[in-house]
């Protein structure tokens, strides 16, 4: 199956919306954030608002449905695109730059004994080392070793890299919105039948708690793929088609298979709509599988796709940290953690 783009041909952005709306019941609960818990506020006009899903958490969940854990590789539709995996000092699979909470960032790739992606970066980007920084050739390099970076997004802080200054933009972003929102407070309690009044401290006895989730009449879930800046890089067509198809595939497998965001937030798709460009028509998740092994071979030639394999050794994985000798400390985007 061939997918037509050409109703995107001058459009600077491709806008959808999906509205969306519980699986059971009527109750959901949103994303929450230290200290503030909810992001409950008013909208322009005074409408009770509510941010169900944050943009950096969309950005993990959409990525979440690429990849195959148990296989360690991308599903089979993306099948052959560029990627950078990192196993252990044994040999097992560790992480890889689709999932790492910084990507190619990561300090699993960068900063471990293993310094071959490090190395080639200083090495292929010396000449940035001062001046402008040519966007155009950082994204070719990063669409060979980790093309997921051109749609999520990169930030690479090191100082040796350029002085830090290696940056680009998410191309593909999304957040969840819920308005006329209402709050739906219940509780609990944690109960010890073999000491109520024990030491609540220490984990024994009965534990009493709130619980607030919402209700709301819309729910909508919003993408935004900037096309403008896919362009920019100076891609061939096949290339640029396939960046493309990439991300509404992130976009319509999400949609499909990722919107159990919680356990209290299971949601379905009540139908999806294109606000920017007229005309355009998005492909439906099964032409996109069908369409993209195709894609993916069209473009190889030009994108030079690789799978590298780097073995992190450095340091103690300890309880989803790492501990390692001091490398120095690098700036943080903000945007690329789970909430």
């Amino acid at each position: 199956m061939s997918l037509i783009f050409s109703a995107l041909a001058d459009a600077p952005r491709l806008l959808l919306r999906a509205k969306l709306k519980p699986l059971q019941g009527t109750r959901f609960q949103p994303t929450g954030f230290p200290e503030i818990g909810a992001a409950l506020y008013e909208g322009p006009d005074g409408t009770p608002t509510l941010l169900v899903e944050s943009a950096q958490s969309m950005a993990n969940r959409m990525e979440a449905v690429c990849w195959d854990k148990t296989a360690d590789d991308w599903v089979e539709p993306l099948k052959g695109l560029s990627v950078i995996k990192v196993n252990d000092k044994d040999g097992k699979p560790l992480t890889n730059s689709v999932l790492e909470a910084h990507r190619i960032n990561s300090p699993y790739i960068l900063e471990g004994q293993d310094k071959k992606i490090f190395n080639r970066l200083k090495n292929e980007l010396a000449d940035m080392e001062e001046g402008l920084v040519d966007l155009r050739k950082l994204a070719g390099i990063l669409l060979a070793l980790d093309a997921n970076a051109l749609l999520h997004g990169v930030f690479l802080a090191k100082k040796e890299l350029a002085g830090g200054r290696l940056r680009l933009p998410r191309a593909l972003s999304a957040f969840i919105e819920a308005t006329n929102s209402k709050l739906a407070s219940s509780g609990g309690v944690k109960n010890d039948s073999v000491n109520p009044s024990g030491d609540t401290s220490k984990g024994f006895g009965n534990v009493p708690f709130a619980r607030d989730e919402f209700v709301s009449p819309e729910i909508y879930a919003y993408f935004n793929l900037d096309l403008a800046q896919l362009r920019g890089y100076g891609f061939s067509q096949a290339v640029y088609d396939l960046l493309v198809a990439i991300a509404l595939y992130k976009i319509c497998a999400f949609l499909e298979h990722g919107l159990r965001l919680r356990t209290a937030c299971d949601l379905e798709c009540d139908g999806i709509e294109v606000q920017r460009p007229q005309g355009f028509e998005l492909p439906t998740l099964d032409g996109l599988k069908q369409a993209l092994p195709s894609l993916i071979g069209k473009a190889k030639a030009d994108a030079g796709f690789e799978v590298t394999t780097v073995t992190y050794s450095s340091g103690k994985v300890k309880k989803g940290k790492v501990e390692k000798a001091d490398t120095g400390t690098d700036a943080d985007d903000g945007d690329n953690g789970e909430d």
